[in-house]
């Protein structure tokens, strides 16, 4: 049986040039992708950089209406396979360029999606967003997050980062893996279905 090619889009809401909250989803990505390689399965990468959709997104929010750059991108994210959402960290919580995004994506489109969450600030403090701001978002909409998600701080990036945790290239390997293992069982489930069910005369 021919295997399809997945789908996997990383939403990046940094706002500079270069952003390490895009590097951090650039990461991510591939560490998902070197996961899916070892068992086989193809996938085809899209990232969306909310900073380039923020005159749009704002616009949408007040007449409804998207452009057809956003629009395009809210489609990519409707119809992928298992995304990554990472933002920087502002006031502990995620940004809301990433937060006003996610408000113009179909509350019900997310449902049994599976999601990589991650994100980006000056010092580990913040990191405590990811389970009281990012994994709630995701899961109220009926997301499936994956079990770790990766907050990477300023000093992560020098590869010692918090003595008391794993190194953020362990953490970022771990969370692809996680990730891949749910898109594959996302995968089977849908291949499941789509059996025909055979009926027998009694």
């Amino acid at each position: 049986m021919t295997m399809t090619t997945l789908k996997l889009v990383a939403v990046s809401a940094g706002l500079s040039v270069p952003s390490s909250t895009r590097l951090l989803a650039d990461r991510l990505t591939e560490a998902v992708r070197g996961s899916l390689a070892g068992s086989g399965r193809e996938v085809e990468v899209r990232v969306v950089e909310l900073r380039e959709l923020a005159v749009p997104i704002a616009n949408h929010l007040v007449t409804g209406f998207p452009s057809p750059e956003l629009g395009e991108a809210i489609e990519a994210v409707t119809e992928a396979d298992a995304l990554i959402a990472v933002t920087p960290v502002f006031t502990a919580s995620y940004s809301g360029l990433f937060k006003s995004f996610f408000d113009l994506v179909d509350p019900d489109a997310l449902t049994g999606k599976p999601v990589l969450v991650g994100a980006t600030g000056g010092t580990a403090r913040h990191s405590l967003v990811l389970e009281h701001a990012l994994r709630p978002l995701f899961v109220y909409l009926r997301a499936v997050v994956a079990p770790t998600a990766v907050y990477a701080a300023s000093e992560d990036w020098g590869g010692s980062g918090d003595p008391m945790t794993d190194t953020l290239p362990v953490r970022i390997e771990r969370a692809g893996r996680q990730l891949a293992a749910l898109m594959e069982a996302a995968g089977e489930r849908r291949r499941a279905d789509e059996v025909p069910v055979l009926s027998f005369p009694s």
